[in-house]
């Protein structure tokens, strides 16, 4: 299933969700400038490596934990990502606000790589990705928006049809999907987990069902308290 747009309109220009596109974007094309062997080192200096942040515990091993979600191993990757925040992430900015999203975002890219380093600890491949930030936003979305309507291609055969579902049902299928592939991925030899990174979409997802609505109730404390009576 793909998603193709949603229904859920936003009232603001999500410019933080530009903006985290672009850097995508711009970190990836200097990615595809490198050398096979530059890039090899670039990836393992910055991306997650859950054995060396375990065995390593400091300052830069913190940092990857942010550094990591601006990297992605492949066009799909970045264009897969990209596609999920520019649909979702709109929605979740306009209901936390500029500066909250950005705090959002970040939490839930962090949650999701410390799930990740938890559930593979002997791994020395370097997780990178946006994905686990973006599966915060998802569980933001589904949280905020569960009657919205995502219009979603589905290939059957040679045939793709175009549907509208709930937000709550693409969803939950999805986290579903994730959780029950990462549970078989345990049953891997530590140090084999290459590919993808399901506990940090796990991981990533219950953070923003959390956060969303701790953020969205702070914010509206905020908004409340300065209304006044004139007299």
């Amino acid at each position: 299933m793909f998603p193709l747009r949603d229904s859920q309109p936003s009232g603001t220009i999500p410019i933080v969700t530009y903006l985290i596109i672009a850097i995508n974007v711009l970190l990836f094309l200097f990615e595809v400038s490198l050398g096979d062997q530059d890039l090899s080192t670039f990836l393992r200096n910055f991306g997650l490596v859950p054995e060396v942040f375990l065995q390593q515990f400091g300052p830069y091993e913190v940092f990857t934990l942010f550094s990591c979600m601006f990297l992605h191993g492949g066009w799909m990757h970045l264009i897969s990502n990209m596609w999920a925040l520019f649909i979702f992430g709109d929605n979740i900015e306009d209901k936390l606000g500029h500066f909250g999203y950005i705090l959002f975002y970040l939490l839930c890219g962090v949650c999701a790589g410390l799930t990740q380093v938890f559930m593979s600890q002997g791994s020395a491949v370097p997780t990178i990705g946006a994905s686990g930030a973006i599966a915060g936003v998802l569980g933001g979305y589904i949280i905020s928006y569960p009657t919205a309507r995502v219009l979603t291609a589905i290939p059957i055969f040679i045939v793709i049809r175009l549907v509208e579902i709930p937000a709550s049902v693409y969803l939950g299928f999805w986290f579903i999907s994730q959780f029950f592939t990462g549970f078989a991925s345990i049953a891997r030899e530590p140090g084999e987990e290459g590919g993808v990174a399901w506990w940090a979409h796990v991981g990533g997802f219950i953070a923003g069902l959390i956060l969303v609505k701790i953020m969205s109730f702070r914010r509206q404390s905020e908004d409340s308290s300065f209304n006044y009576i004139e007299r």
